[in-house]
């Protein structure tokens, strides 16, 4: 129980997992935006990429906006109305550091607070941490107005989940702690050095990737309002420089994830599984990898003899598997996000492989030299199958 304990946490429904993908393949066009201006600026003051973090603190209200598109969704969120809390402090990337950051156009990364309340006891009052990166849209030097897109991706708490018993009114959610996932833009207008106003329009996603059940999730389209302030209002050297060829081409990706599933709401237990996974790809610039290889499937729910009846224990119940197209976009020298679509030369229906292919996507980061971990959802017709924490290995190959 404590390796399940351990993964209690996280997930992903339809229409999380294709808001993922469309970020996913859109991002190098549309992601543009941070959470402050470059109004406020004096030439004589550049600094440089070694002098203290200019650091931003922006506090966020958001309220409205609560989706409800099916039956359950509808009964258990019927009477609400949602309010929330967000309190942000990041720091502004500059020129001089990693090659990713010009790229980019320099964005902003950090970290949040995030709480809530729905006005309805059985849902419960959720709050989540999160991390964030928000990178500029068509950024100019001195002017009032600037505009943010962001992606964030943290950890919920403080739900009160379906019981059949204690909680009934909740349909939605089976879990307290679930994954945060968030979309967000922004206009900003700034007001004096240090102070700026926002407006803007976000999307939430709430759920634990089927590893309890019901798990329909919570999706919100709150408006919101923000004020930012800027402590230090000197100038940060933003110039762009000639980039050049990326010295590695081809690389072999070599890795291992464990997850947990809930089959369905008959039945409480909860079984292991996990993934071994083997690509190689080419590099593409620098913000596109691309290629091709292979996973297996291991699920544990195939020994018990109520889920595979008489296949239980098999081999070919057991292990499942098929090749992939990989897919990797790179925001950073060491973090990714990543991608594949595969399809299945073996499945088995009987564990939650429903349909011919499956997909994932997910973030992932070197954390040492090569070595790298990470947390994916798999997923079949953009129904969620479970979380992946993923960690793996990746040998680079240079250019002659």
């Amino acid at each position: 129980m404590s390796l399940y304990s351990t993964l209690r946490v996280l997930s992903s429904s339809k229409t999380s997992i294709f808001l993922l993908l469309n970020v996913f393949f859109l991002l190098p066009y549309s992601l543009q935006a941070q959470v402050h201006p470059r109004f406020w600026t004096q030439p004589d003051s550049l600094t440089s990429s070694s002098d203290k973090k200019k650091i931003i603190i922006q506090l966020e209200h958001e309220s409205g906006g609560v989706i409800a598109r099916n039956d359950r969704t509808i009964q258990s969120l019927a009477d609400a109305y949602y309010n929330a809390l967000n309190l942000k402090i990041g720091w502004q990337t500059q020129q001089g550091g990693d090659l990713y950051h010009q790229l980019y156009n320099y964005p902003v990364y950090g970290f949040g607070l995030y709480s809530s309340t729905f006005g309805l006891d059985y849902v419960g009052n959720p709050f989540a941490a999160y991390g964030f990166v928000s990178i500029p849209i068509s950024p100019r030097e001195h002017r009032r107005w600037n505009f943010n897109y962001r992606i964030s991706l943290g950890l919920s708490g403080r739900f009160n989940p379906y019981n059949e018993d204690e909680n009934p009114l909740n349909l939605i959610i089976g879990s307290k702690n679930n994954v945060f996932i968030d979309f967000g833009t922004q206009a900003n207008y700034m007001l004096n050095k240090h102070l700026q106003l926002g407006a803007g329009i976000t999307f939430h996603h709430f759920s634990n990737g089927a590893l309890r059940l019901p798990n329909t999730g919570i999706n919100l389209l709150p408006l919101t309002f923000a004020l930012t302030y800027i402590p230090d209002n000197r100038a940060i050297d933003f110039t762009k420089r000639a980039v050049p060829v990326n010295s590695k081409e081809h690389q072999l990706h070599l890795s291992y994830a464990l997850g947990a599933k809930q089959l369905d709401r008959d039945n409480s237990n909860i079984y292991f599984k996990s993934t071994a996974g083997i690509f190689w790809s080419k590099f593409f610039g620098y913000k596109w990898r691309m290629g091709a290889g292979a996973n297996v499937f291991y699920s544990a729910a195939a020994n018990d003899p109520v889920v595979a009846s008489e296949e239980a224990g098999k081999l070919s119940a057991i292990f499942s598997g098929g090749p992939a197209f990989y897919i990797d976009h790179l925001l950073t020298s060491r973090m990714y996000i990543n991608g594949n679509a595969g399809y299945y030369l073996h499945q088995n229906k009987f564990t939650g492989e429903n349909t011919p292919y499956f997909l994932r996507i997910g973030v992932r980061y070197n954390v040492y030299k090569d070595f790298f971990a990470g947390v994916s959802i798999k997923a079949h017709g953009g129904k969620a199958d479970f979380i992946e924490w993923t960690t793996g290995y990746t040998l680079n190959f240079k250019r002659n």
